[in-house]
């Protein structure tokens, strides 16, 4: 009994703080089309100014990849009233802090400043995107800073090839099948009249939303966004592919080997829907059932308990348009990568045939409860959950109701969902091995 209130006074505390959280915002358009998201929380005084572009490296052309992400580096390089170099200068010598980042479905751009200058931050966004310089100069040297990007996360990071082959391989038609990085021979091939072009496009006040959290006057803040960003021309509309992958209906068997790691790792890949949909919502429930944390089933059976494993994991690779669920584990001897899949297999259908206990789903959904509070804790956190459920979700208020969905899903969906997808025929089998020129030597 005692402990039965205990568990409800925890649950109904956790229900208390997950109210408080709500998050109330304002939302409107420009003439221009730029939509606007005010988010008004006066508990510290800094604010946030962030706008995201509906562009990503899905809309690349095929032989120009990793166009998206060099922009994102491309454009602090300076505009025509803000000279090269000084874009950061500018930011932290105002006490502020900025950064950026690109997906496979959008790029975004943000900058924290003390709210008194909040004014700054929508001037250099609106700078960002009405007077951009895009010379050779600029972009021979992000050229460089891109290479050597490439270097680290992937041609030189142990295993840093694997997420780069899981795509190539679930996908053949849609344009997931490359990395946001894209490829460096197309980026050398590219003229400056491309990025220009590029610009042009996808740069406009129409693909946009602005963002601004924090500590402000609503009435001088929409004064000021009008000033700098009213002005700025519609683009022409941008018309978008749909790509459409035919089912997998057999296990594709691969192969990599990487001079970077000694211990072999096989890969189970699983192509799964959009991120808008419940059944994706649902497949965060099974990643976090079978591997989050040392008490995940995975990790409980297979390093622990059999010690089979060095490590193993899964996630849901979610995507605007589709999704891949990745388990992985890197076996350790005498165990082999095949009894390590074997195990993932025994697990996924214990998924499929018996419903996960009450106290299992409790736990799921206080840890969901517990990351929707931290991801709206900070203004960082709610100016990007806004543009995202904005932008690639087309619901802002997914903000204070997706929440809801973790809450109402049930062991059947979770059993339902697992049959549904994580199915050997519908799979990717990588392995993913030390190379053999490296094991010769």
């Amino acid at each position: 009994m005692k402990k039965s209130i205990m568990a409800l006074s925890a649950t109904l505390l956790l229900g208390g703080a997950v109210s408080a959280q709500k998050v109330s915002f304002e939302e409107y358009n420009l003439d221009n089309g730029l939509h606007v998201i005010l988010q008004n929380d006066p508990s510290a005084p800094v604010v946030i100014t962030s706008v995201m572009y509906h562009v990503g490296a899905k809309n690349e052309n095929p032989e120009r990849t990793g166009f998206a992400h060099f922009f994102e580096h491309l454009l602090f390089e300076g505009t025509e009233n803000i000279k090269r170099g000084e874009w950061f200068k500018i930011v932290t010598g105002n006490g502020g802090t900025n950064n950026a980042n690109t997906t496979e479905d959008r790029t975004y751009y943000y900058e924290v400043f003390p709210s008194n200058n909040l004014e700054l931050g929508l001037w250099m966004e609106s700078e960002r995107m009405l007077h951009p310089v895009i010379n050779q100069i600029g972009v021979d040297t992000q050229n460089e800073v891109v290479k050597e990007e490439k270097r680290l996360r992937y041609d030189n990071s142990p295993y840093g090839q694997m997420i780069p082959e899981v795509k190539k391989k679930m996908f053949t038609n849609h344009p997931y099948r490359w990395t946001t990085i894209g490829s460096m021979d197309h980026l050398d091939a590219a003229k400056l009249e491309e990025f220009k072009d590029f610009n042009k496009k996808f740069y406009v006040p129409n693909n946009a939303v602005l963002v601004v959290a924090g500590d402000f006057n609503a009435a001088q803040t929409k004064e000021w966004i009008q000033k700098y960003f009213g002005a700025i021309k519609k683009g022409a509309a941008i018309e978008r592919e749909t790509f459409v992958e035919a089912p997998i209906t057999e296990t594709i068997k691969a192969r990599f080997e990487d001079t970077n790691i000694q211990i072999p790792m096989v890969v189970a890949a699983y192509r799964t829907p959009s991120m808008k949909t419940r059944d994706a919502r649902v497949l965060d429930f099974i990643s976090t059932i079978l591997s989050d944390g040392k008490s995940s089933r995975l990790y409980k059976k297979i390093v622990d308990d059999k010690k089979m494993a060095l490590q193993i994991g899964a996630f849901s690779y979610s995507q605007e348009d589709y999704g891949t669920y990745i388990l992985y584990g890197l076996p350790q001897a005498p165990s082999t990568s095949e009894n390590i899949l074997t195990e993932i297999d025994s697990e996924i259908v214990k998924l499929q045939t018996e419903l996960i206990s009450d106290k299992e789903l409790q736990k799921l959904q206080n840890k969901y409860e517990n990351q929707y509070v931290n991801s709206n804790a900070t203004i960082e956190g709610v100016a990007d959950n806004l543009a995202t459920f904005y932008m690639l979700y087309k619901d802002v208020n997914l903000i204070n109701t997706e929440i809801e969905m973790y809450r109402t899903i049930t062991p059947e969906e979770i059993r339902t969902v697992a049959k549904k997808y994580l199915n050997p025929n519908q799979r990717l089998v990588l392995d993913y091995v030390p190379s053999s020129d490296k094991a010769k030597k």
